[in-house]
């Protein structure tokens, strides 16, 4: 077994990137306050082929310095946008006719690891701000929550974490 380089990876350039097909999966990053996590958010998206970004809110925008260090160019091949107000971008989502889905704990969660069976065209995935969550009137414009299982002492995960879990189970659903 041998390391590959950078050379025998085959990526596809960032113009090839924008023109492949993408899994119908739109992020929507309401209130991040962490320019890494954005970054990270963008660089997962590349990775698995995301349609594209909603930046909502106090969400930075690229270009970024602190958001290029974790994206590490991702910015360039993935596509954004930046919303005001998280009722834009959710008409944006549902005009394409897909259904929104929360990252959140709420008494109606469904499991990460259901996803698979979730019966959409295309979903809007709503992560929010790191301490607060996604806030309780975005949960009500939502079709539904979902959540990761946890099993230790903590109540949360990072959200550049529970991000790239949630695109990677997306992923293998539309992938």
């Amino acid at each position: 077994m041998k390391k590959l380089k950078l050379s025998e990876l085959n990526r596809l350039s960032i113009s090839e990137f924008k023109s492949a097909k993408k899994i119908p999966v739109i992020l929507i990053l309401e209130n991040i306050r962490s320019l890494s996590n954005i970054g990270a958010m963008f660089r997962t998206a590349d990775a698995f082929k995301i349609e594209a970004i909603h930046l909502v809110g106090i969400t930075a925008t690229p270009p970024h310095r602190e958001i290029q260090k974790t994206a590490l160019g991702a910015t360039e091949s993935v596509a954004w946008a930046h919303f005001v107000s998280i009722d834009e971008s959710i008409e944006h989502i549902r005009n394409k006719g897909y259904q929104i889905f929360s990252i959140e704990q709420t008494s109606d969660s469904i499991s990460s690891e259901k996803i698979g069976s979730i019966e959409a065209d295309g979903v809007g995935i709503i992560l929010g701000h790191e301490v607060n969550g996604v806030e309780q009137s975005t949960i009500e414009k939502s079709d539904s929550c979902i959540e990761i299982p946890q099993f230790g002492t903590k109540h949360s995960l990072n959200v550049g974490v529970c991000g790239s879990i949630i695109m990677y189970e997306f992923w293998k659903k539309f992938g």
